[in-house]
């Protein structure tokens, strides 16, 4: 991974020159719980300024990042960083928790978060997620080996808004995923077995076979819609 991220550096510095104000790893790979066959590596990068020019000095270097497995980096400026926490309170309270500087200025070390509409974004992307899931589900529920990956791809975008959930409501919320489940299941009444069941699958204490998806779906769909009732139940 080192030498990876290290030519991903070498290759924007080159891009941007002096514009390259930080680059930045952050998800799963900067909290120790990557797993390849599921995780990508999440980079930001903090240019000074962002104008067509940069974009087109970005596209082999973004196009190579995508053929290495990883989504292409996120673009912001410095400005932006500073001035953007309110909208996008989920993404800069999980990077300021955990990140790993690779080149540049620590920008998110003393960032402040404005939390003015953390709670809305929160059960916004709670209810996005689950809708998005309900209208997918449907043309798998005959193929297992679809619903099944369709579980899968879901579990950790689950886990991180479960996260902030538990964090609305002033808990001290984990950053693994099996005692995010944990403190669900104390503190919203979440069973946690349908999600502890697709961890083993990421993890590989389970076969792929050994879960059975459609058994799976009812008591998973259940326990998201308890987050996002307790979410809902705070005061707006």
């Amino acid at each position: 991974m080192d030498k990876l991220l290290q030519q991903l550096v070498d290759k924007l510095q080159k891009a941007y020159g002096t514009r390259l104000v930080s680059v930045v790893l952050y998800g799963s790979a900067a909290t120790g719980e990557h797993h390849a066959k599921f995780s990508d590596y999440n980079v930001l990068c903090v240019l000074s300024q962002i104008t067509p020019r940069e974009l087109a000095a970005s596209e082999e270097i973004f196009r190579w990042w995508r053929e290495q497995g990883s989504p292409a980096p996120q673009l912001l400026t410095e400005n932006e960083v500073a001035t953007s926490t309110d909208c996008f309170a989920i993404e800069f309270h999980d990077i300021k928790q955990h990140h790993r500087l690779l080149f540049g200025k620590d920008l998110l070390a003393d960032l402040v978060v404005d939390n003015s509409f953390y709670r809305a974004q929160v059960e916004h992307e709670l209810r996005a997620k689950l809708l998005r899931l309900r209208q997918k589900a449907p043309g798998m529920m005959s193929d297992s080996d679809l619903l099944r990956r369709l579980l899968l791809d879901s579990i950790s975008t689950f886990c991180v808004l479960f996260r902030h959930a538990l964090r609305l409501h002033g808990f001290d919320a984990p950053m693994q995923k099996r005692e995010v489940i944990r403190c669900c299941g104390e503190q919203f009444a979440l069973d946690p077995q349908p999600f502890d069941k697709l961890l083993d699958v990421r993890e590989e204490r389970l076969k792929p076979r050994e879960v059975e998806p459609v058994s799976l779906l009812a008591p998973y769909l259940e326990g998201i819609a308890k987050v996002i009732d307790a979410v809902d139940r705070l005061e707006k």
